[in-house]
């Protein structure tokens, strides 16, 4: 058991044997792969669990890495910033462009994307949600991602051009952590009654 929990990999393939038995035992007896509603249903969960880790982790690098760092010790931070920060920004970006294939691929099998994105009526909320996380994905990989890069040296830039990058990172990260707010709402919303 104990060799089931080092590895990520086995955690996570147990994780999905879990689950498969939860639905053979409790779920319907037969998977219906042709079925329009059931795919539907996939493409929602495989959206909300990435979505989950992409905005896990935006809400890890604004209320836990980016307050913490000035209180660890200079020798200690190559740690965060060779190793960690590097790491959780490579499931960062993926979960942002996983979510917002899956969250394109939902609205359109739905019928949906086009009225949701011009923010017609019925599909306001989701429009606004499918927005809001348009620009933060965009944020991610335009702003965020190449700024990073030079902060933690991971490309060259001189020592005032790093602090420069860090700063616009976390300006743009906190802008994000903002938007996150109402697109969650927003998302949440349209199939439930909230706005």
């Amino acid at each position: 058991m104990q060799t089931l929990f080092q590895s990520l990999a086995r955690t996570v393939i147990a994780g999905l044997v879990l689950l498969l038995l939860i639905v053979i035992v409790v779920g319907s007896p037969v998977v219906n792969l042709q079925s329009h509603a059931w795919w539907i249903f996939v493409f929602r969960w495989l959206h909300v669990t990435v979505a989950i880790m992409w905005v896990g982790l935006l809400w890890y690098f604004n209320f836990v890495q980016i307050p913490s760092m000035p209180r660890i010790a200079d020798e200690h931070k190559p740690a965060i910033t060779k190793v960690i920060a590097p790491c959780a920004l490579f499931w960062f970006r993926y979960a942002a462009l996983a979510t917002i294939i899956m969250g394109l691929g939902l609205a359109s099998m739905n019928g949906y994307i086009m009225p949701a994105l011009a923010l017609h009526e019925p599909f306001t909320p989701i429009g606004i949600g499918m927005w809001l996380g348009l620009i933060m994905a965009f944020n991610v990989w335009f702003i965020i991602w190449p700024m990073q890069k030079k902060a933690l040296g991971m490309i060259p830039a001189e020592v005032p051009e790093k602090a420069r990058a860090a700063r616009v990172a976390m300006i743009t990260s906190r802008i994000n952590t903002m938007l996150s707010i109402p697109m969650l709402y927003c998302m949440i919303a349209q199939q439930h009654g909230g706005l």
